[in-house]
């Protein structure tokens, strides 16, 4: 199960690299030290120095691919005006989860069964087994909000050259898997049922953020008519709600 957890399983090290990140040309070393003694991290995670530093500074390439990814996650969620640390852990966690062999098309590490579509894990979602059900349901969620958010282009290539669906797709979806997450016993248990109420409410939110990581770090050198098009029904919707 993906929890979110990213942000937690940062160290001391990712805190003090991150402070001279931000301090590499001002000299408030000291100041910042001490504001992340008594404010916690979060007061060096959340500075918006931080994203650039990592980008520029040669002291950026020694960053945790954890600190890396969530400092980034986070300051695009905040762009689009969501200040919510829990859905930025999670996104976050998603990311990095994902990315690791085919852990994007499981619903857990050990289960046997490959799921390519969402159609596919949509089918699943009521499985006899309570908590493969629920596993299939975040699953669901988690898969929808990987692929739209973290390669929109590759699903826009596939609706236009093969008939494949369309963003508002895999949002519908995601947010359903979400949703059903949050209604099964298991979710209360574990308590991620606000995790994932939340993730269905906001699931456009949390894909135009990671819309705009992927745009920016992954494949920052894409330009299509069908890029630039969601670049600006993503800022306009964002607006819109905020």
């Amino acid at each position: 199960m993906i929890l979110a957890d990213t942000r937690h399983h940062l160290t001391r090290d990712d805190a003090a690299l991150a402070a001279r990140l931000i301090c590499r040309d001002s000299g408030e070393l000291a100041e910042v030290e001490q504001q992340l003694g008594d404010r916690g991290i979060d007061s060096v995670l959340d500075d918006p120095r931080l994203p650039t530093a990592l980008l520029r500074s040669s002291q950026g390439a020694c960053a945790s691919l954890r600190l890396f990814v969530y400092v980034m996650v986070r300051q695009a969620l905040r762009r689009v005006g969501e200040e919510d640390r829990m859905l930025a852990d999670y996104a976050a966690s998603i990311f990095l989860h994902f990315g690791e062999r085919d852990r994007a098309h499981r619903v857990a590490p050990s289960d046997d069964q490959v799921y390519v579509t969402l159609a596919d894990l949509a089918a699943d979602v009521d499985d006899p087994d309570g908590r493969r059900s629920f596993l299939v349901r975040t699953h669901l969620g988690n898969y929808a909000l990987w692929l739209s958010g973290l390669y929109p282009d590759h699903v826009e290539h596939r609706r236009w050259r093969r008939g494949g669906p369309d963003l508002e797709y895999y949002e519908e979806m995601g947010a359903r898997g979400f949703r059903l997450a949050a209604d099964h016993r298991l979710a209360a248990d574990h308590g991620l049922a606000t995790l994932y109420a939340t993730a269905a409410e906001r699931f456009g939110l949390l894909r135009a953020a990671l819309n705009d990581v992927s745009d920016a770090l992954l494949f920052p050198h894409g330009h299509s008519p069908e890029r630039l098009m969601r670049q600006v029904t993503n800022e306009a919707r964002w607006r819109r709600l905020n």
